[in-house]
């Protein structure tokens, strides 16, 4: 495995706290509490700087690009209680739409797959999710989901649209064709929430509370999945533990098992994310250290790679 690491000074002003290639891995985006997005190319281990985007009044807490189907869309989310939708045109990013329908820091962000169509998943402290679409008729519609977790909601995450154990049984073909619509949250009520959309209903509703953690959920996590029989789910939080959850589809069992990270971390744990495969956990934590994860063959999650902050293998 090569180390190649690339390091530069991003020239903002403040505590960076997102930082996201877009779909091909030829665009930074970054985001501070500064207020300002800064976006960069990078290729061949170098970087250019390419714009800065100001229009928060506020920190940035995450930004999230979209599928390239739509265009170059960046979302960015902010302490202000707001979210920007920037799209790229021939002068630059410009944005194109404002959602301010939060009354708290909107602290998540996420875009649905592509095949669900333009929408983006938003988390705020004022205890609510909302959803934000981009409709054929050229117009946007939010839909608002107030009793996500009372406290305030820390992270949002999109389960795969693929069907877990789609290529694996019998019938592939017709189950393929329906496609998961669910995502996950993260709250200061220490709990992970699994929501569902309802034909009926025509909305999203709780279908699993999983519960474990001691302290708030500082961040939640789908694994990829490429049609494989298990669903996994990672959840991080400030009590220092990350979990696995799993739901087997070949057991006819829709409950969640929970799995602990080896031994609690050394500090608080921020972020956790997925390889595009599906297979590695990257763990982010308050020692400025990653950790990789991987599951082994007796199902047990062993650390196979440290980083620390200079980008150096442990």
């Amino acid at each position: 495995m090569t180390n190649n690491t690339l390091q530069f000074d991003t020239q903002h002003e403040d505590m960076i706290h997102d930082a996201q290639l877009d779909y091909y891995g030829k665009r930074l985006a970054t985001c501070s509490s500064d207020g300002s997005i800064r976006i960069f190319e990078v290729s061949n281990q170098q970087q250019k700087f390419v714009e800065a985007l100001k229009g928060h009044t506020g920190p940035v807490w995450q930004v999230s690009w979209a599928h390239p189907k739509f265009g170059s869309v960046l979302a960015s989310c902010s302490y202000d209680g707001t979210v920007l939708i920037w799209k790229e045109t021939g002068s630059g990013f410009a944005v194109i739409h404002k959602h301010d329908k939060h009354q708290a820091s909107v602290n998540a962000i996420a875009w649905a797959s592509h095949e669900l169509g333009p929408v983006l998943l938003c988390g705020s402290s004022d205890g609510k999710t909302s959803l934000v679409s981009f409709t054929e008729t050229g117009t946007w519609e939010v839909q608002m989901i107030r009793s996500a977790h009372a406290t305030g909601v820390n992270a949002v995450s999109w389960a795969p649209v693929i069907a877990a154990g789609a290529f694996t049984q019998p019938g592939a073909e017709s189950q393929s064709a329906g496609l998961v619509r669910q995502f996950a949250t993260g709250g200061c009520d220490n709990n992970v929430k699994i929501w569902a959309y309802s034909e009926e209903t025509k909305a999203y509703d709780v279908v699993h509370t999983l519960d474990g953690h001691g302290d708030w959920v500082r961040d939640v996590a789908f694994a990829p999945n490429i049609g494989l029989p298990r669903t996994y789910l990672a959840s991080c939080s400030q009590d220092k533990n990350v979990y696995i959850w799993t739901q087997d589809a070949q057991s006819g069992s829709l409950d969640w098992k929970r799995q602990a990270l080896s031994e609690p971390f050394p500090d608080v744990v921020w972020r956790v994310s997925w390889s595009l495969s599906g297979n590695v956990l990257a763990v982010s934590c308050g020692d400025n250290r990653i950790t990789l994860w991987k599951e082994n063959v007796k199902g047990e999650w062993e650390c196979i790679s440290e980083v620390n902050e200079n980008g150096q293998k442990a």
